[in-house]
């Protein structure tokens, strides 16, 4: 990950060595030091999510609205070590303080999928992977699913049957998350008494946590996304 501008630290703090001397100097003539350190805005953090899908996953973080941190999100339509790589190369052109890679599965062979978490983690970058595909993590708002074998071709008839009660509908050629089902995901559910997305994290995490995480690739079915929204969350 590209560090923060040396070169604009460094400036700065000439800068501020230069007014100590001016102060010291006025101190040893008995002058009054008036000048008065500006106040400074608070830079805020940088998030950087690079994404496999160019409609699902960005449709889906760009409706969080952060008030502590910034966040950009990239719709790459490249997979597995090719986004990794992509989001390499996108981090050279700026700085961020976080750099997340959001990728599933799919069809794609256990080692690419393995190495692209190995080599995007080696190189400081966070991964919230998913297996089988991202839409697994929507579902756990409306499921609590136990981790086993659910291929992504049911996902969206599953999903659909949640949605038909407040007349959404997720269209499997657009893969868009469109406000009211986000809406909906962030809504209260009435037999927990708790926000959809609290209970999806929960259930994420609890099925996150049955597997050694020694091959990915094989741990059917589940989802990292849980860590990037609760990283998401301390900004909101």
């Amino acid at each position: 990950m590209k560090m923060k501008n040396k070169k604009a630290e460094q400036i700065e703090k000439k800068e501020k060595h230069r007014e100590a001397r001016k102060a010291a100097k006025k101190r040893r003539r008995g002058e009054p030091v008036l000048d008065r350190p500006e106040p400074k805005k608070p830079v805020k953090p940088s998030i950087l999510i690079v994404c496999e899908g160019k409609n699902t996953e960005p449709s889906y973080f760009r409706q969080f609205r952060l008030s502590s941190a910034t966040i950009k999100v990239v719709g790459e339509g490249c997979n597995t070590i090719s986004l990794v790589n992509r989001a390499a190369e996108i981090i050279q052109q700026d700085d961020y303080d976080q750099v997340w890679c959001v990728f599933d599965k799919d069809d794609f062979p256990e080692e690419d999928f393995n190495n692209a978490i190995a080599i995007a983690e080696a190189q400081g970058m966070s991964v919230a992977y998913s297996n089988q595909a991202f839409e697994y993590w929507i579902i756990l708002h409306f499921e609590d699913h136990q981790g086993g074998p659910m291929h992504r071709s049911d996902y969206v008839d599953k999903l659909n049957s949640y949605l038909s009660q407040w007349g959404e509908h997720y269209d499997k050629d657009s893969k868009v998350i469109s406000e009211g089902i986000f809406g909906i995901l962030e809504g209260i559910d009435p037999k927990f008494a708790l926000v959809r997305r609290s209970l999806a994290i929960r259930r994420a995490k609890r099925i996150y946590d049955q597997f050694d995480h020694r091959s990915p690739a094989r741990e059917e079915s589940s989802t990292k996304v849980y860590s990037l929204v609760e990283e998401i969350l301390k900004y909101l």
